[in-house]
């Protein structure tokens, strides 16, 4: 376990690193510099490239953490050229995708067209951006089988962030046209690219020569790769669509213009997860381990502990920006037009806690035997979310959108848990997850109950107060109460 602590607190810092620059990029360059419309239009290609590279990595992502430790010789670095199949996999992929995403352009032009024409005129665009983002990130899957994450998460949260800034600024002082804005967009992040297919050929010599005796010695694993792989390819359609339906919905009945409101607070909301992805990285190969040796209590003593953890980090990241949200948008340029979606913050901060709390689960899911009901899972989230998203948009707006989000996610992991539990005899909360969330619910009870007998009198020192009583206060109780050993046995040794 000190692997997992050392790895994902220095991938924490480096996302978070990652997380001032985009502070700076999204509060005090796009809302000053940009249109809500032109925030949308990037948030939109952005979120159309995701969805893109979700399902044209075949699986890849998922089944070379899960599969590496099959083809690696135990005390050797020998892999039987498993990384030419991670590599080759994703291509044929992305070729397969881009006819079909060509072959689209009609109807999603007309969905898309009456209320956002803008993003119909750069519908293409995504295709470029999405290559760069797919072996970006299939090189930073195979960083992570390897257990190196700290360089591809620099380069994820820090190199990209930076590439992004520069590229806004760029428009912002006109220096570029908006065509140049979205070419520097896709510039950035085949750069980010090119530098994780670097790094990860420098970690170990890099086998990509397939070994046809190694295969045709081994069917049966062949055999479970290909279904495994088959299943995750169905399911990526659903669990990556998702993600961006909101974002989707939002564009097309409600314009860019509130997509770029959208984007601001979902940019918010995604912090609470943000450390999530270091652990995650770094867990999920000792998962895969643990469960190819069927050991049952190391798996739920993983899981515990994950859980445990993102509950109580991601927690209170949601009620430091909850406390707060009022300075938040006082502090924002144009800070009154993004203010309208003060709730949405709340309701996806909600969402993604849940997201970062049990997403160790669905991949301990997607790592044992039963991984095939987690399609049906997925395909139970992909039509909530789609019924949700067109009945609560146009009733509701973007807080319609956000509780379509938090309603999907929510039925979504209660029903992964529901499958854990009794097919992997897993064990996902203790007593002391328990205590953790009575502790935020006291919490965030307190700051309402705070801002409704006490009236701000002066937004900055009313903040400030709040955030050193409530949040100061709750991190001392969860520190003495020992609520989180691995962290307190991290702050001691730090």
């Amino acid at each position: 376990m000190g692997v997992i602590a050392k790895q994902s607190i220095r991938g924490t810092i480096v996302t978070y690193l990652g997380i001032a620059v985009g502070v700076v990029t999204t509060f005090f360059v796009l809302t000053r510099f940009l249109t809500t419309e032109e925030i949308g239009l990037a948030r939109v290609l952005i979120d159309a490239a995701i969805l893109f590279i979700g399902v044209a990595q075949l699986g890849t992502n998922a089944s070379v953490i899960r599969f590496y430790p099959y083809f690696r010789e135990k005390d050797s670095e020998e892999d039987h050229g498993f990384f030419f199949w991670a590599l080759v996999v994703p291509f044929i992929g992305f070729v397969l995708f881009a006819i079909i995403y060509w072959a689209c352009h009609v109807p999603l032009g007309a969905w898309f067209g009456e209320k956002s024409p803008l993003f119909v005129e750069y519908y293409y665009f995504v295709l470029p951006l999405a290559f760069f983002m797919l072996y970006q990130t299939v090189c930073e899957s195979t960083c992570n089988a390897l257990m190196h994450i700290v360089v591809p998460r620099a380069v994820r949260e820090l190199f990209v962030r930076v590439g992004l800034l520069a590229t806004y600024l760029l428009y912002a002082f006109r220096i570029i046209s908006i065509d140049g804005m979205v070419i520097g967009i896709c510039a950035v992040h085949a750069i980010a690219a090119t530098i994780n297919i670097c790094y990860f050929f420098s970690l170990k010599r890099i086998n990509l020569r397939p070994d046809w005796q190694f295969l045709r010695a081994n069917k049966s694993l062949v055999r479970k790769y290909l279904v495994y792989t088959g299943f995750l390819i169905l399911s990526a359609v659903t669990t990556v669509l998702a993600p961006t339906l909101s974002s989707f919905f939002v564009t097309a009945k409600m314009g860019l213009d509130n997509t770029g409101i959208f984007a601001i607070a979902t940019y918010m909301a995604v912090m609470v997860s943000v450390p999530n992805r270091s652990l995650a990285a770094i867990a999920s190969p000792q998962l895969s381990r643990a469960i190819k040796e069927q050991n049952h209590d190391e798996c739920s003593a993983l899981i515990r502990q994950v859980t445990r953890n993102m509950l109580l980090i991601g927690g209170f990241i949601l009620l430091a920006i909850w406390v707060n949200i009022d300075l938040i948008f006082h502090i924002l340029p144009n800070g009154a037009t993004f203010a309208q979606a003060k709730n949405v913050v709340l309701i996806l901060g909600v969402s993604q806690l849940i997201l970062a709390t049990f997403t160790i689960c669905l991949t301990a899911l997607n790592f044992s035997r039963y991984f095939a009901l987690s399609l049906i899972l997925s395909l139970i989230l992909t039509v909530s979310a789609i019924v949700l998203n067109n009945y609560l948009v146009p009733l509701y707006g973007m807080e319609g959108a956000a509780l379509s989000n938090l309603l999907s996610y929510g039925l979504y992991y209660i029903l992964i848990i529901a499958t854990v539990v009794p097919l992997g005899h897993f064990h996902v909360v203790d007593k002391q997850w328990w205590w953790i969330l009575g502790l935020l619910l006291a919490l965030f009870a307190l700051n309402a109950i705070w801002q409704y007998y006490l009236p701000a009198q002066n937004i900055w020192i009313d903040s400030l107060l709040r955030s050193a009583v409530i949040i100061g206060g709750g991190v001392g109780i969860a520190y003495a109460a020992k609520l989180s050993p691995e962290i307190n046995q991290q702050i001691k040794k730090k």
